[in-house]
């Protein structure tokens, strides 16, 4: 399947070459380039340890090196004046499906779902294209790391946190990995909705078994596992890390109801890495996550309300209901080609009650904590990587713009298809001559 992603991408490419090729000689060859790098006179919002007025970043090997008002600028490095500008540790994006999907309407250039309930073995980041166009119109919006996730069935597969830049998968793997679970829902579809509440009720619980046996089987599986009699079983092999508690598993659930049942799952099955995703209907009860001590993982916040008697601004005043709760909030947009829109699914929470430095921190070092990456990103600090963007203002703000970006301590260009194509029909050289009409109005 990656190999036919490649082959589309690639074809994609080829066709737009001849088109780009006008006057963009020099963008074709654009590199991303490593070194030692000053970026000075900036205003540093490190997150962690606050806003730090006409600072420096050093920059060496790929990692901040130094960070302060008052740094020593080593004569070897290359200086970048950012005077008036403001830096920012790159954005994450805790939930996409970005490198997995490509074109929505081909069915082969979508490698997010697999056939089966129970695929908790698939691993989403071999499956990752590094080619595809949506990364780079990705990271220049200031996003340098997505949590990419395989969607359907019950235990989907493995997702993973990858960095926008890299040749292959390998090269863009960021750290962590998660296995994800679709907790049995009672809120379905419309056909679901139709099904008498008895009805209803037995598919939940069928559900539930299903998810329960699994478990079971990983649990006893953690026991035995080094037995001469186990035989290989992929699918539950993939689990017994959770039960041991070095893998997280990701639970989504979105109605009250289920995220409630959820929890006490959880508490039933004693798992200790585990974090809720989606949680829609957070807000209604904020105060029994808090208690439960799990981080969320909320989103889309660019959303319409889940039941019709809510108000218009419940999905947008949701993150916020449940950090003022006390809990721990990363943010998603549970998309592929618009993660680029991540900043603003922020905005709208720092606008509807979560404040503009919670939403920051969601989008940096909460979601890097609950993706389990925080010692290298969402923060920017000495000894962590750089993976940061340069900001003419507040990158919540539609009207600003991100000047330079940074990932794993390269230079990235601020190139993207879209960019491309922008700069090339924004002065279009006509083929015709301009002298003579393109028509020859007597003639007909």
């Amino acid at each position: 399947m990656r190999v036919l992603k490649t082959c589309l991408s690639a074809l994609l490419i080829l066709t737009l070459v001849p088109l780009l090729s006008f006057g963009q000689e020099d963008d074709q060859v654009m590199k991303a380039r490593g070194g030692k790098f000053a970026l000075t006179n900036a205003k540093i919002y490190t997150v962690t340890n606050g806003v730090i007025e006409n600072g420096t970043i050093i920059i060496n090997n790929g990692i901040i090196e130094a960070v302060g008002a008052d740094v020593s600028i080593p004569a070897d490095a290359e200086v970048f004046d950012y005077k008036g500008k403001e830096i920012y540790p790159g954005m994450i994006d805790s939930g996409t499906t970005l490198g997995l999907a490509e074109i929505g309407s081909i069915s082969e250039a979508n490698d997010f779902r697999e056939f089966g309930q129970l695929t908790p073995q698939m691993q989403a980041l071999t499956a990752v294209n590094p080619n595809s166009v949506a990364i780079p119109v990705t990271r220049v919006s200031g996003v340098t790391t997505v949590w990419t996730m395989p969607r359907g069935g019950v235990l989907p597969g493995t997702a993973a946190t990858i960095n926008l830049f890299g040749y292959t998968p390998d090269q863009m793997f960021a750290g962590s990995k998660g296995v994800v679970m679709n907790f049995p829902s009672t809120a379905g579809g419309r056909r679901f909705r139709r099904l008498s509440a008895e009805e209803r009720k037995k598919r939940q619980e069928k559900a539930l078994k299903t998810v329960n046996d699994a478990w079971d089987k990983a649990e006893l599986y953690a026991k035995i596992e080094n037995s001469d009699e186990v035989r290989s079983y992929p699918e539950i092999q993939a689990l017994v890390p959770v039960v041991k508690g070095e893998l997280t598993l990701f639970i989504e659930a979105n109605a009250a109801k289920d995220i409630l049942s959820a929890i006490e799952w959880v508490e039933d099955r004693g798992y200790e890495k585990v974090v809720l995703t989606g949680v829609s209907e957070g807000w209604r009860v904020a105060d029994k996550i808090a208690e439960s001590g799990l981080s969320v993982i909320a989103g889309p916040v660019q959303a319409i309300p889940t039941r019709q008697s809510d108000g218009y601004d419940v999905a947008y005043a949701n993150p916020g209901a449940m950090a003022e709760a006390g809990v721990k909030v990363a943010l998603r947009t549970m998309d592929s080609e618009n993660v680029r829109n991540l900043p603003y699914h922020a905005g709208f929470a720092a606008a509807y009650g979560m404040g503009r430095e919670e939403a920051l921190k969601a989008i940096t070092i909460n979601a890097a904590e609950i993706l389990g990456v925080s010692d290298q990103i969402g923060s920017i600090e000495v000894g962590k990587k750089a993976n940061i963007f340069v900001a003419t203002g507040d990158p919540f703000e539609t009207s600003t713009k991100i000047t330079d970006l940074f990932i794993d301590g390269y230079k990235v260009p601020m190139t993207s298809r879209q960019i491309r194509l922008y700069d090339e029909f924004l002065n279009r050289t006509p083929g015709t001559d301009k002298t003579k009409p393109a028509i020859d109005i007597k003639k007909k």
